[in-house]
């Protein structure tokens, strides 16, 4: 399984589509945009810090596990770091597998897990009434 993590600082550029086998017969992609509501306050970004060395392991990590139930072959992983303005991406992953099955779950379970184990945090900008 081929796995790429980034963390950029501006806006996520989604990279180009190279299947690596022709056995890829699904491909699913999510992005994560900020919101403009967190609960009650209304916001205009959110700001993104990450323990970068430790993020990439925890990716790693959680790669490995989640590829012994849903075999993939390839994923994609790019945070946004710093201030995310409302409606831009914070987020995008990518994951290719031969079924759509494994892909969906994959890519659920993973996002699920990021925001458990990954050491990433947000801290909400409030809008300016």
């Amino acid at each position: 399984m081929n796995c790429d993590v980034s963390f950029v600082a501006s806006a996520i550029s989604v990279p180009g589509k190279i299947l690596p086998s022709c056995e890829i017969g699904a491909v699913v992609e999510f992005h994560g945009i900020v919101r403009e509501q967190e609960g009650a306050t209304s916001l205009s970004a959110l700001c993104y810090e990450a323990y970068e060395p430790m993020a990439r392991r925890e990716f790693s990590r959680i790669f490995a596990e989640l590829s012994a139930t849903h075999p993939v072959q390839d994923v994609v992983v790019i945070h946004r770091l710093g201030r995310v303005p409302v409606g831009e991406a914070s987020l995008y992953v990518r994951v290719m597998a031969k079924h759509r099955g494994q892909a969906l779950a994959f890519c659920g379970a993973l996002i699920d897990r990021m925001k458990e184990d990954v050491p990433i945090w947000k801290v909400p900008q409030p809008a300016e009434d």
